[in-house]
C-alpha cells in the first residue's frame, strides 16, 4: 500500500509540474492524463532507482566538488530522460528543453513530493 501512494505522490507531483513549468506538456483527455502521470511516475521511478546510484558512484568527485550542486543537473537529466522515455512509449508527455524546463521540473517535483511525503504518515511496525 506504501507503494501505491508514494507512486500517486509522484504522479500528483508531475502533475503539478506540468501546470506551473511551461516547457512540460501533457496531453489527453482527464482520464488519459491520470494515466499518463502515474505511467511517468513508474518510469522517473525506475530511471532513478537504477541510474543514480549509478550516478553518484561514478561522478562522487563531482558531488564533492560541487558540493552536491551537481545533482540538481543530475535530477534535470534524469527528468529529461524520463520525459524522453515517456515519448518513446507514446505517452503524450513532453520536456522541452534540459534548461529550464528539466531542471525546474525535477526541482519542482522533488519539493512537492518531499512535502506531500511530510503529510503521509510512515506505517511503522
Amino acid at each position: 500500500m506504501g507503494i501505491l501512494i508514494r507512486l500517486i505522490i509522484s504522479a500528483v507531483s508531475l502533475g503539478i509540474a506540468t501546470v506551473v513549468i511551461d516547457g512540460i506538456r501533457l496531453g489527453g483527455s482527464t482520464a488519459e492524463k491520470a494515466g499518463t502521470l502515474l505511467a511517468v511516475a513508474v518510469i522517473f521511478g525506475i530511471v532513478n532507482a537504477i541510474l543514480r546510484p549509478i550516478i553518484k558512484t561514478i561522478g562522487c568527485w563531482a558531488y564533492i566538488l560541487t558540493l552536491g550542486l551537481v545533482a540538481i543537473v543530475v535530477n534535470g537529466a534524469l527528468f529529461m530522460l524520463s520525459g524522453f522515455i515517456a515519448e518513446q512509449l507514446d505517452l503524450p508527455f513532453e520536456v522541452e528543453n534540459f534548461w529550464p524546463s528539466a531542471v525546474l521540473g525535477a526541482l519542482l517535483v522533488a519539493v512537492v513530493s518531499w512535502v506531500l511525503n511530510l503529510l503521509v504518515p510512515d506505517k511503522k511496525d
